[in-house]
């Protein structure tokens, strides 16, 4: 479990194909590695992924197809967000994420807003359902607040602090990235499916 709150942006030193994917070796960047050992979950662009071996400045993941089919920003030299799993004595600075990327979102828009940044972001209409104005969502793994939602797109505000701290500074037009929608929305709508499925009661 993460918290959308990135610790520090590395970069994907060598993407290398792999009998069940791909094998990631990821510069940590400003990230310390001192505590972190064989088995250990690191939320990278907000996939949760397992770290198979490490160095004091890198690590190395493995990435299923499974993943790779609903990720991007995985390929060699790219700027990735990194975050350590959430330990129970962390503060709760952004939302609960489950580093599980729900999709691929694409940027429709970038523009600036006084020192702030606005983002414009379309999602696939199965995502799109969840996405609610004032809700949370995590893209590239950073906790984000929905400022308004317009059919399947919806626009979130990057402030300065977050520009200069997360690779969504290299955003622009076109740019994909990974979304996860909150995880109270997802609960929400399968308690919804599963009531719906329950057969009414006969009428006497």
């Amino acid at each position: 479990m993460f918290t959308g709150i990135v610790m520090a942006v590395g970069r994907v030193l060598e993407a290398a194909p792999s009998a069940g994917g791909v094998k990631l070796s990821i510069d940590a960047g400003g990230l310390p590695l001192d505590d972190v050992i064989i088995g250990d979950s690191i939320a990278v662009n907000g996939a949760c992924l397992t770290v198979i071996s490490r160095t004091d400045r890198a690590f190395e993941v493995d990435v299923s197809r499974e993943t790779l089919a609903c990720v991007a920003g995985f390929e060699a030299s790219a700027p990735v967000n990194l975050e350590k799993a959430l330990r129970l004595s962390d503060r709760l600075g952004g939302h609960l994420v489950s580093g599980h990327v729900d999709g691929i979102g694409t940027v429709e828009r970038v523009a600036p807003l006084d020192d702030n940044r606005l983002l414009e972001i379309s999602v696939p209409d199965a995502l799109a359902r969840y996405v609610a104005r004032k809700g949370s969502v995590a893209v590239n793994g950073v906790s984000l607040t929905v400022n308004e939602v317009r059919g399947s797109s919806f626009t979130v505000n990057l402030i300065p602090h977050t520009i200069t701290n997360t690779n969504l500074e290299t955003l622009v037009a076109g740019s994909r990235v990974n979304i996860e929608i909150d995880l109270v929305a997802r609960y929400v709508e399968r308690i919804h499916s599963a009531s719906q499925a329950v057969d009414p009661p006969n009428k006497r």
